[in-house]
């Protein structure tokens, strides 16, 4: 049955009441009725939603409360940049920096939140997608979770695209509250907010009181400046931090807020780990530009690392897959900032050397940036001990060491501790991910001989391993499945994996479209030193492609790709379509409303880019098509103002037929 006019009036004014009192409530903390009252007009609404099915909308107050579904926070790609900051220590630090700026420019100060990176993407008003920061370029969508906290605005007064970055966090208090009732006790609000956020039932999201600070916004025209952002922001109802000030490039006034901000944190009511600097002006933003992983108008400033007292027992040498030595203090178990530390990287004989450090010295131990263990100082000498040196040979396979730069390394190809390394990260998720077939199970197979090359995983018969305990009929056949499976992995992934130091994802994708699509061009380029195809292709330096001859031209790197070849591994890149869709390739296309077959309606806009159409968030006389849905509004007027052609669901699912 479907609800008359009268029910969905109803509806509508009910949504519009209850978005009002969740503003007053959860971002200006002034609630204007009472819980009875608002808890009595949120159970009408979810009666005419459950009722009338047609009726609830993707911003509905409802949306609030969550389900029992369970979520599988699928992958989604960034529009927007969600680069991370660089680091200052100390207020001189952040004095250099803003003295490379040009002169009369103005900041932004604000707190850093210690909480989980978001960005919400809305598209004509309505909240599509939560996404969290992953790697930067792509996140996980957790929108449902993210409807639960009533500080995220779902429906905004803008018509067009827009990215919004905030950080979510746990109050102190609700952390202590919460804490208190587990059976194993999280270390901070941070890790605590960060589970909720991905729990499976969103319903279990919507019980906890988690909150938003919003600090930056991504407009499709954009304002001149960081704080007329803000100011927008603030317009359409998003939480801003009270603390931010904007304020002219100085040292004075940048010591005092520093000053300020590091007396009153412990007196917040949330956690913060610092303080962000930004150029306000985009423009000078834009002049100023990026690094691969920071931008360069932007500046985080690290409060004083937690820190704490241990002596150390001793130092051991790990062996990298690329040779690389690397002393590692094994510590007395110490607790820093919410975690205990056994083990601490010493980076290098030059460091060891700046501590003047020896075995039994009681040392100062901090987290840098709350996160990585560093030994900072000595505070007690183990009197009569020599400073530790490194070994002159590898611990592993006797073989004499040699010094590049400040590291030392194992020259050995056939070091033991090299091929371990190498195999497990050939093997590793990030990698070739062979499903089944982790360390420990690579650590037996290296151990009893059958395995010592990446190519023995493709040769070696994994039904030999029935006869050893632990090795069930069931689990050497997931064993052998997830190798099989890993033969499919492109071109790109299988380079990654091959340990080429400096060639990471990116810098393969980089070199992958500019024209090396297959092995072959690669070892053609190494072999007659022609650097130019790697160094003259933007974003890669000339030591980046001196890595990759030198490693090529190696006849051990040479034989393994050969190997790797013959067992079918992909060493050529797949072609990218180029067929022309008349409808699609070339063509702008504007989407509005909402469709039975597309939901979300994104889907509709994947279907349009990968037939080469361009999807475009306002209608203009240069717009050649309008896909309308239901509820298509004044974009769909327009379109028949300016001559657009308009074109129905049922009409673009033919077209998508046609064009296949």
């Amino acid at each position: 049955m479907a609800a008359d006019r009268s029910r969905s009036e109803e509806a509508g004014h009910l949504a519009e009441l209850l978005r009002q009192y969740q503003y007053e409530y959860y971002v200006l903390g002034h609630p204007s009725v009472g819980d009875l009252e608002y808890d009595r007009l949120l159970a009408r609404l979810s009666a005419l939603e459950n009722e009338f099915p047609e009726l609830k909308k993707p911003d509905s107050p409802t949306q609030r409360v969550g389900s029992d579904l369970e979520s599988g926070f699928p992958e989604i790609a960034h529009t927007v940049p969600v680069l991370s900051l660089d680091k200052a220590y100390s207020p001189e630090e952040v004095i250099t920096w803003m003295k490379k700026l040009p002169e009369g420019t103005e900041f932004s100060a604000e707190q850093k939140i210690d909480g989980i990176s978001i960005v919400l993407y809305y598209e004509e008003g309505v909240l599509q997608h939560a996404v969290t920061r992953g790697n930067g370029f792509v996140g996980n969508d957790v929108t449902d979770n993210v409807r639960t906290i009533g500080s995220v605005p779902l429906r905004i007064p803008y018509n067009g695209s827009l990215a919004v970055r905030g950080e979510i966090y746990l109050p102190k208090q609700a952390f202590a509250a919460i804490n208190q009732t587990l059976e194993v006790p999280f270390a901070n609000p941070r890790n605590l907010a960060a589970g909720i956020i991905r729990r499976k039932q969103s319903r279990e999201v919507a019980s906890v009181p988690l909150e938003i600070f919003v600090y930056e916004g991504f407009f499709e025209v954009p304002p001149p400046d960081h704080k007329t952002v803000l100011e927008q922001l603030k317009e359409f109802g998003f939480r801003l931090n009270p603390h931010t000030e904007f304020m002219p490039a100085g040292e004075e006034a940048l010591r005092r807020f520093i000053e300020r901000e590091t007396q009153n944190r412990l007196r917040l009511p949330y956690e913060i780990d610092g303080l962000v600097f930004k150029v306000s002006s985009l423009r000078d933003r834009d002049a100023l530009g990026y690094t691969e992983h920071h931008p360069k108008w932007a500046i985080a400033y690290k409060f004083e690392s937690p820190s704490g007292e241990t002596v150390v027992e001793r130092i051991d040498v790990q062996i990298g897959r690329t040779g690389r030595m690397t002393p590692v203090a094994r510590v007395v178990p110490v607790e820093i900032g919410g975690s205990v530390i056994s083990n601490v990287t010493l980076h290098n004989q030059d460091y060891i050397d700046m501590l003047e450090l020896s075995v039994g010295d009681r040392v100062q131990v901090s987290k840098r940036g709350d996160v990585i263990p560093a030994v900072e100082q000595v505070v007690e000498k183990n009197e009569g001990a020599p400073i530790y040196r490194m070994p002159d040979r590898c611990p592993e396979c006797g073989a004499d060491i040699r010094i590049s730069g400040a590291h030392r390394y194992c020259p050995d190809y056939n070091c033991p501790a090299q091929k371990r390394g190498r195999l497990k990260f050939f093997i590793g998720r990030d990698q070739m991910n062979i499903e089944n077939l982790g360390g420990e199970t690579m650590d037996f197979l290296i151990e009893k001989g059958f395995i010592s090359s990446v190519e023995d995983i493709y040769l070696f018969d994994y039904n030999r391993l029935a006869e050893y305990d632990g090795f069930g009929e069931k689990k050497i056949a997931l064993i052998r499945n997830g190798v099989e499976k890993s033969r499919k992995q492109p071109f790109a992934k299988v380079l990654v994996s091959l340990g080429i130091p400096e060639l990471g994802p990116k810098t393969v994708s980089l070199l992958i479209d500019s024209g090396l699509n297959n092995i072959d061009l690669w070892l053609d380029a190494a072999k007659n030193r022609k650097k130019e195809l790697f160094d003259t292709v933007k974003g890669i330096g000339s030591s980046i492609a001196d890595s990759v001859t030198e490693a090529l031209n190696s006849p051990e790197m040479m034989r393994v790709i050969e190997a790797l070849r013959k067992a079918g591994l992909s060493f050529e890149a797949e072609k990218k379509e180029t067929a022309v869709n008349v409808h699609f390739t070339g063509r702008s296309w504007c989407v509005t409303g909402s469709f039975d077959a597309f939901k979300p309606r994104d889907l509709a806009k994947i279907e349009i880019e990968k037939r080469g159409g361009r999807v475009v968030s306002s209608v203009s006389a240069k717009t050649d098509y309008l896909l309308a849905g239901h509820d298509a509004g004044s974009k769909l007027d327009k379109a028949v103002a300016v001559g657009v052609s308009v074109i129905d669901e049922k009409r673009f699912l033919e077209m998508l037929k046609e064009d296949q």
